[in-house]
């Protein structure tokens, strides 16, 4: 029998979109404009954008609440708080309720796509910048900070992870490829929540797959 764990898919199809000609986010939970009562915060995650930002332009974010913010390039670099954000880096920025920083790209022409995640924290923590090597490091599950994991895999390569701690669940986003996570089958853009699970396991159904992993109290 399969082992049944409690989750909620939420699929890339139905995510928000909140848009301008050179701007693009596409929500997870709610975010802007964009609202629906069944995309509200997974325990302290409450925002999942993956967005594209055109060549030159900047965007400016309000944090509404104590955060951690974890900004990760998926094509091209970021300029954040006067910090170059590379592919294979990813940026910690700790913010006060009330505050705003600003996102750039530093190229003239290019497109940028990078994911924004944004964890409720007691208080602020540091700031910080980290690199991992998903190419280096295949075929397994990178700590990239704190319950923050990445990983890049080969067609049915398999992973498991255990959750640290029995109040906190885990939230899976696929960032390029197709998984199976739990039993449960997720493509690009997708996500799963999963909690009161003690550990979980996934395998990539696709060549060059690769997911992010949140753990955090829910």
């Amino acid at each position: 029998m399969v082992p049944q764990s409690k989750g909620k898919i939420f699929l890339a199809a139905e995510r928000g979109l909140n848009e301008l000609s050179w701007f693009r986010s596409y929500n997870t939970f709610n975010f802007g404009r964009y609202y629906n009562e069944h995309k509200m915060p997974f325990g302290a995650l409450y925002v999942l954008n993956e967005d594209t930002l055109a060549g030159g332009r900047s965007i400016m974010m309000q944090v509404e609440e104590d955060s951690d913010i974890i900004l990760i390039p998926v094509v091209g670099a970021v300029a954040c708080e006067d910090q170059i954000v590379e592919a294979g880096q990813t940026q910690f920025l700790s913010m006060k309720a009330g505050t705003s920083f600003s996102i750039t790209n530093p190229y003239e022409t290019e497109l940028i796509k990078f994911l924004q995640i944004w964890i409720k924290v007691p208080g602020t923590t540091a700031s910080r910048l980290t690199s991992f090597d998903v190419d280096t490091d295949k075929n397994k599950l990178i700590s990239v900070d704190k319950g923050i994991l990445i990983g890049k895999f080969d067609g049915r390569e398999e992973a498991e992870y255990k959750i640290s701690h029995p109040a906190n669940g885990i939230f899976a986003f696929v960032i390029e490829g197709v998984f199976e996570v739990q039993y449960r089958l997720l493509h690009a853009g997708d996500s799963l929540g999963l909690w009161e699970v003690e550990h979980i396991e996934l395998e990539a159904l696709s060549n060059d797959a690769i997911i992010l992993l949140v753990e955090m109290p829910v």
